[in-house]
Formats: structure tokens, C-alpha cells, sequence
């Protein structure tokens, strides 16, 4: 199983707010982005992904909306609006939750109102985490088995404070090259280098 975490620290909670932010500072589009590169492939999506995506500029908790490829029956298509209206009605699902509770959105979606830290704590349990850093080791060197779990974020960095209770977890860091990518692209090269890898 592959998992993918995208930490978006100014994405919205708010569904009218987000959908108000794509394009501008908070770069919400990120989320359907990450979304179809890690769901989808030509003509068909991918067996055994899930991905969640942890929503941070909340005026209460955080929301966590998770995708499991498995379960998920109609996506109302591949493009950018279709995939942002799911996350838009997890959010509308998600209004007047208390902490660390769980809706089903529909077949394959979930929110719940779970913190970046918890969540990975969790994910821990069942999953090697990899965190996506520059100075990482080179993923074309890293030996991956069993389930997987990969950390990405948005345009703010992972803070330092994350980056220790991740190193307790025996969290890996990995490169992906010289370059800062979007969170969209790493996960095709990941996906990539784990194809090959099977």
C-alpha cells in the first residue's frame, strides 16, 4: 500500500474560502493537483493509494480528507473542479465536528478533524514514513518495502518543530533531485520509481 500525505498549511477549512484561494496566495489548486497524479493514471487510477490531505488555516481543527483509490466509486471526472468539489463537500460534511472525529464523506472519502502530527503518528503504526528533502538521500538509492508513506507539503515549509517528532518516528529522508518541485510533480516521480522498483 501507498499512502500520500500533502500538508497544505494555507489551505482553507472553509469550502467557500477555498474555492475563493485557487489560483491566488494560498495556491489551493495544489490539492487536485497532488490529487490526479496520485489517484490517476491513462484510462484507469491506481490500486492501493490513499492519500490525505491535511487542511490547516482553521478557525477550530484541522481537516484531514482521505482519498483511498480501493473504495472511491465516481470522481465526476479528471480534471481540476471535479476534484475540488470533493474536497468542497468533505469540508460542507465536515462543519460543526468536534476534535479527532470521523465522517464518510462517500465511497473512499473520509474527513476527519485530526492534526498533521497525529495523523502521522497513526500512519507510523502500518507505514515507513519519507519525507521529501533536498538534502535527502537520493530516492534511485533507497530500497523501499512493505507500505509506504510519503510526506509532502505545500508552498510553506514542513516547520522544525514537525521535523523532530518526525525523526522519532524513523522517519526517511529522501531527495527527489536539486530542484524544489510541487508536491504535484514529486508524486509522479515517486510513483515512477516505485513502479519500477516492482
Amino acid at each position: 500500500m501507498r499512502a500520500f500525505v500533502l500538508r497544505a498549511r494555507s489551505a482553507p477549512t472553509n469550502s467557500q474560502q477555498l474555492l475563493a484561494s485557487v489560483g491566488q496566495e494560498a495556491h489551493t489548486e495544489i490539492l487536485a493537483h497532488t490529487l490526479m497524479n496520485t489517484i490517476f493514471v491513462a484510462q484507469s487510477h491506481r490500486e492501493d493509494v490513499v492519500v490525505h490531505l491535511v487542511l490547516e488555516s482553521t478557525q477550530d481543527y484541522s481537516r484531514t480528507i482521505t482519498f483511498t483509490a480501493n473504495d472511491i466509486t465516481n470522481v465526476g471526472g479528471f480534471h481540476e473542479q471535479a476534484l475540488l468539489e470533493k474536497v468542497v463537500r468533505a469540508l460542507d460534511m465536515s462543519v460543526g465536528m468536534g476534535k479527532e472525529q470521523t465522517r464518510q464523506v462517500e465511497p473512499g472519502i473520509t474527513v476527519r478533524t485530526i492534526s498533521f502530527e497525529k495523523l502521522v503518528v497513526e500512519l507510523a503504526e502500518d507505514y515507513q514514513i519519507y519525507m521529501m528533502d533536498k538534502k535527502g538521500e537520493s530516492i534511485r538509492t533507497q530500497e523501499f518495502a512493505g507500505n509506504c508513506c510519503f510526506l509532502l507539503t505545500d508552498h510553506i515549509p514542513m516547520p522544525k518543530k514537525s521535523m523532530n517528532s518526525l525523526k522519532r518516528l524513523g522517519t526517511i529522508k529522501i531527495s527527489l533531485g536539486p530542484k524544489m518541485l510541487f508536491a504535484s510533480q514529486c508524486v509522479v516521480l515517486i510513483h515512477n520509481e516505485l513502479d519500477l522498483c516492482e
